[in-house]
């Protein structure tokens, strides 16, 4: 798998690109040059990934358990290869994942079925029900993927603590067609008792313009 990596020190911050983005999908829409104070004075390292979107989800020729195996092969490879060479790199203990659209699924979905192992979670313009995908299958690794499925059902409670501890930010246009979805997913986590912060942008807000704005808004560091 491919990745670039920018900046020395800081958080260590994993970016997910778009639904079959490659993992320069960031730097060419210019959201680098836009963290690129944060970058250049040590408060963020960040990972762009690449994706398999189009061997996952998107692979409509498949069996939608075999997409969802796909997924879980995905996630193996950010917690068990990504993670371990961010720490080599840099001992910085806090890890934002974040993603626009479908990139925010992946930022949020790993985060809410690792919270141990992140920090803060971003989802920009993000759709949390993967069931579209699906084609009324649901069931094993579908249903542990759907984070609108699997968080009103988690009642593990090492896990609960893990994810009150987790730094969630949802944040969506109110006129956009996944508004509802964003309102669903944080109503559901914080029926157990997991805060979020829900934020409603004006209008649609579902593009890069918008989501320079936002990432700057929710992705922490100094002035």
């Amino acid at each position: 798998m491919e990745l670039l990596v920018f900046g020395h020190s800081g958080a260590r911050v994993v970016v997910f690109p778009t639904s079959k983005g490659r993992f320069y999908e960031w730097e060419d829409r210019g959201m680098m040059q836009v963290l690129g104070h944060h970058i250049s004075q040590g408060w963020l390292q960040v990972y762009c990934v690449d994706s398999v979107d189009a061997e996952s989800w998107y692979a409509h020729w498949k069996h939608p358990h075999a997409r969802a195996w796909r997924q879980v092969q995905y996630e193996n490879y950010i917690v068990n290869e990504l993670l371990p060479l961010t720490r080599r790199k840099n001992n910085n203990p806090f890890l934002i994942t974040v993603g626009a659209s479908f990139g925010a699924y992946h930022a949020v979905n790993i985060a809410l079925r690792n919270p141990h192992l992140v920090g803060r979670a971003i989802g920009l313009s993000g759709i949390y029900d993967i069931s579209r995908w699906t084609d009324g299958h649901s069931g094993g690794n579908i249903y542990a993927n759907n984070p609108c499925a699997f968080i009103p059902n988690e009642h593990d409670w090492g896990r609960l603590e893990a994810l009150r501890r987790l730094d969630i930010v949802l944040a969506v246009g109110q006129d956009d067609g996944l508004r509802a979805n964003n309102e669903a997913l944080s109503a559901a986590l914080w029926q157990k008792g997991i805060g979020n912060a829900l934020r409603i942008w004006d209008g649609w807000s579902h593009d890069w313009p918008y989501w320079e704005r936002m990432i700057l808004a929710y992705i922490g560091g100094h002035d």
